[in-house]
């Protein structure tokens, strides 16, 4: 799939959460722009900054959680596409994530399969 020029803003307070989201991305394809941040106000600058096709986001983080960071972002951009990745979250967490426009959950720890869906379906790769 040709991810050329395609920006993914991976957010996650591991790195190695952070560094296995970008291998799965890689592995669907060449091209991708990624910007990384380790909580959820960085996120938000970034995403403000950067203008990804794609966030990928965890909930439980320091200084700004992603729900949080979630609201913000769809408040400035209300098309913004956000895909929540958590190993933790309660129902009501996740199912205020939904509420605040995630599209789409996938539970930690993910299989490289899911994260392809995601991009097949959101960016029609073969």
């Amino acid at each position: 799939m040709d991810l050329t020029n395609i920006k993914v803003l991976v957010c996650d307070d591991s790195v190695l959460a952070r560094k296995q989201l970008i291998d799965a991305v890689s592995e669907c394809g060449d091209g991708a722009i990624f910007v990384e941040a380790k909580n959820g106000a960085e996120a938000v600058e970034l995403y403000k900054e950067n203008k990804p096709d794609i966030v990928f986001m965890d909930i439980v983080m320091p200084e700004k959680d992603g729900t949080e960071a979630l609201e913000e972002i769809k408040s400035i951009d209300s098309d913004a596409l956000i895909i929540v990745v958590s190993s933790v979250g309660t129902q009501s967490q996740l199912k205020k994530a939904i509420q605040l426009g995630a599209k789409d959950f996938i539970q930690k720890p993910f299989e490289k399969s899911q994260i392809k869906e995601i991009f097949e379906l959101r960016f029609g790769g073969n």
